[in-house]
């Protein structure tokens, strides 16, 4: 199991850093830290697991139905329903005494424990949580792999969805059904409709697909816990010249980003290459923050993390991560494109998982 391999890579990794204790924090939203120690997804509420080096893992848990739940789901854990969670891990922390204690993420830690770092010899462990989250282990790689996968028939979902007339919430719901249907339990998904007036994209608002609107959409599924996504855009109806010359755009610069791709290449040369493309086009101010966030991202259980495709982010790419690159930004003609690949980086490369064709998908007006 996924789960036994990340909880041995774990203790043994405590072990070499001399982390007696290593306290986590998590909740609906961000999961994957609580994730990683425990193998616990939050539906709602906090939680906070103390892992300790000898193999012990206790989960403290705010929500009596998450308690319930861990408590079936997690038999291997011991679980506590507190409504204080706080107060029952600090008590856990003194209790360690001279104990080498480290936290992560050490941002969102409540700031009760996070105060008292001093007197409880509390470490921040957030870079080595980071490290084990972003180096993936073989069977971590292959989930992705899986997830991938249902990424590209998601979007085929998607693509046959898309027709003049619908809401772009009924779209949503065939792709929803599909994963399912397929056992996915969880799949992060924003999309656009309309053009130059769209900057962006976001949850369904109702807004009706008509003839020559670019529709976009960013898929990711969820597969025992690991998330891969797929970046597209589609146009109802032909498209036109100009879709067709900024979507060229948006091509060149993904493929230059995926063709430097490698172990020791640094985030921000990756987000440089796509960003470069942009600038001779003529589109430099479009890369900047004003227009877009990133120009890609890390995967792995969360569908957005590290290390982000900036070019201020100078994290080298190491064998196992697994990123996606997607040059999404604003066109000024024809208004918010998307194009996004993943892939895991290798020592002379990368394995690329998506397998949807880089194109501007056209579907039938009527």
């Amino acid at each position: 199991m996924i789960s036994n391999d990340r909880r041995k890579r774990l203790f043994k990794a405590m072990t070499e850093r001399e982390l007696d204790v290593l306290v986590v924090y998590g909740n609906a939203w961000q999961g994957d830290y609580l994730r990683y120690v425990a193998d616990y997804g939050l539906l709602e509420g906090q939680g906070l697991a103390v892992a300790r080096r000898d193999g012990e893992v206790t989960l403290y848990l705010d929500s009596p139905l998450e308690a319930e739940r861990a408590s079936v789901e997690s038999p291997d854990l011991t679980v506590v329903y507190t409504p204080n969670i706080i107060a029952e891990v600090e008590k856990a922390m003194e209790r360690a005494g001279n104990a080498r204690i480290g936290a992560g993420p050490f941002k969102l830690l409540p700031r009760r424990l996070a105060a008292r770092r001093k007197d409880l010899r509390l470490t921040d462990e957030t870079a080595f949580i980071d490290n084990l989250l972003m180096n993936k282990l073989t069977s971590e790689v292959d989930a992705i792999r899986r997830s991938a996968k249902l990424a590209d028939e998601g979007y085929a979902v998607f693509k046959t969805a898309a027709r003049v007339g619908r809401a772009d919430y009924e779209l949503i719901a065939e792709v929803e059904a599909f994963y399912r249907s397929r056992g996915v339990d969880d799949n992060f998904m924003i999309m656009g409709v309309g053009g130059p007036e769209v900057r962006g994209m976001a949850p369904p608002a109702g807004k009706i697909i008509k003839q020559g609107d670019l529709v976009t959409t960013e898929l990711t599924p969820n597969v025992d816990g690991y998330y891969a996504q797929i970046c597209r855009t589609l146009v109802v109806g032909e498209a036109s010249a100009d879709q067709l010359t900024a979507f060229n755009v948006y091509k060149e610069a993904m493929e230059a980003g995926i063709a430097i791709v490698r172990h020791g290449t640094k985030a921000s040369e990756v987000a440089k290459a796509e960003n470069d493309v942009f600038r001779r086009h003529g589109l430099g101010d479009y890369v900047t923050s004003e227009y877009t966030r990133v120009r890609g991202h890390g995967l792995g259980l969360f569908a957005d993390t590290k290390p982000q495709i900036l070019e201020d982010v100078h994290t080298p790419l190491e064998a196992g991560m697994t990123i996606i690159v997607h040059p999404n930004t604003y066109n000024p003609t024809v208004g918010y494109m998307v194009l996004g690949d993943i892939m895991t980086v290798t020592q002379d490369g990368h394995e690329l998982f998506t397998r949807t064709p880089r194109e501007l998908f056209s579907v039938p007006a009527q």
